[in-house]
This record gives C-alpha cells, sequence and structure tokens, in this order.
C-alpha cells in the first residue's frame, strides 16, 4: 500500500486491525448524518443478534455484548468468548471490510504478534446499509489504560512489529485514498486541514515552528518501494495481553 495498513496490527480495534480501543462517542450505538448518512441506524445488541440469526444461525445461541471501551469508525460486539462483531458506523468507513477480509488472513501469519483475523463476512440486512465482519477475539486491555512496567520492552517490541509489517510485500496491496484517508499518501492530501489546526491553537504553541516542522515533511518525498504501514499507532490502538505482552 503502500504505505498504510490502517490501523492494521497490533491493534485494538481500533483492529481492529482494530480491536478497538478508539475514540469514544458519547452516542456509540447511532450513525446519524454527521457523519455523511442520510438517516440515523441505531447499532446495538438486538440488531447484531438479528444480523448473527439470519446470516451466520450456527452462532445464534451465543451471548453478545457491547465491547468497552467501543469505537468510532467502527462498532463492536462480543460474540460468546471467542468472536467479536464489528460493524463500520458510516458509509466512509464501509470499504474497510472488504478490504480487512481480503489482507489480514495474508498479514497475519508474517507476523510477530497477533492480530485480529476475520472468520466471516456479513452481508446488508435488517436495515443495517453495509458489510460487516466476524472476528477471532483476542484477549488484553487497550495499552492506554494497562499496567506497562517495561516501556524499553513494550517500545522495542512494538517496533519489532511495525518493521516486520514494512517487511511483508506490498506490491499487490492497497494504495492510499478514500478507503483509509489517505494514510501512507501524500502529505498536502492534509495542508489546508494542518495549516487551519496551527492557526486555531496559535496562541498554545509556538505556531511560526509548527509550520517549519510541517513544511519540511511537505518537502519530503517517499522514493523507495512501496510498504505496509500501521495507518494509527495510538495506545489506544494496541492492545496489551493478560499475561504482558503486547498484540
Amino acid at each position: 500500500m503502500v504505505r498504510q495498513a490502517r490501523r492494521w496490527g497490533v491493534t485494538c480495534w481500533k483492529l481492529g486491525p482494530w480491536l478497538e480501543g478508539e475514540c469514544r462517542d458519547p452516542q456509540p450505538d447511532v450513525l446519524g448524518s454527521h457523519l455523511g448518512n442520510t438517516r440515523p441506524v441505531k447499532i446495538d445488541a438486538a440488531l447484531v443478534a438479528r444480523l448473527v440469526q439470519a446470516q451466520f444461525p450456527q452462532w445464534s445461541s451465543l451471548p453478545i455484548t457491547a465491547a468497552e471501551p467501543n469505537g468510532w469508525d467502527n462498532r463492536t460486539f462480543r460474540l460468546g468468548t471467542d468472536l467479536l462483531v464489528r460493524l463500520p458506523s458510516a458509509q466512509s468507513y464501509a470499504a474497510q471490510v472488504r478490504k480487512e477480509q481480503r489482507w489480514l488472513p495474508m498479514l497475519a501469519p508474517q507476523l510477530p504478534l497477533p492480530i485480529p483475523v476475520p472468520v466471516a463476512m456479513g452481508e446488508p440486512a435488517e436495515g443495517y446499509p453495509w458489510n460487516w465482519s466476524v472476528y477471532r477475539w483476542l484477549d488484553g486491555v487497550p495499552a492506554s489504560g494497562a499496567a506497562i512496567g517495561d516501556l524499553r520492552d513494550f517500545a522495542e517490541t512494538l517496533a519489532g512489529f511495525l518493521m516486520g509489517l514494512q517487511r511483508i510485500d506490498a506490491t499487490d496491496g492497497p494504495r492510499p485514498g478514500p478507503h483509509n484517508f489517505f494514510r501512507g499518501g501524500p502529505l498536502d492530501t492534509y495542508d489546508a486541514e494542518i495549516r487551519e489546526a496551527i492557526a486555531t491553537v496559535r496562541k498554545l504553541i509556538n505556531a511560526e515552528r509548527a509550520t517549519e516542522v510541517w513544511e519540511a515533511g511537505l518537502s519530503t518525498t517517499w522514493a523507495r518501494p512501496p510498504v505496509w504501514v500501521h495507518g494509527d499507532v495510538a495506545a489506544g490502538n494496541l492492545r496489551f495481553g493478560m499475561a504482558g505482552w503486547l498484540r
């Protein structure tokens, strides 16, 4: 890609490539027009139960509970103890489903840490308008809330994961685009937005220095073969295993 992997990797969903420890939504069960939808769609355990019952009846007897913390791009529900259901929360995130279904099974066995792997893809139904996924559940907690005893080891483990990701052949991987908000693409995609942000907080930061740093970045060009990159390496998107390892 290809400089991207859309939060794929050690994610806490937000990996999913989640598992989702991503940004929290004050109304995590409603898709609304603020995300470009024409009508609100309620995403809750009842909807998930109907979808699973209709499309994957072999799992219909499993209990369904909302994952905590949940995400912004996707809503995540535990399905029994070993599975989870992940549903995009808006049209702008829907293209990620087929991408993750295609690429995560390929990436997983080549990485030094476990990542969620899809086991099924659901179809639009029951008033829910997009494809959705069933994944294997990975135990652990978001690194943002974990008691990490050895930060050096944590950092080295994460670096090893990211380096391993970049070593995987990216020849046919997805290029940056709307599906991942152009992560891994040219920085000038966000030039106007960054300059506006700097202007907004100019009284709080050294705006001149921030602009210099940004413009230095704009002057660079990736001239090497494409590589996979993790698009959102944030503490909330890294899962820390209960036994003390990064996942």
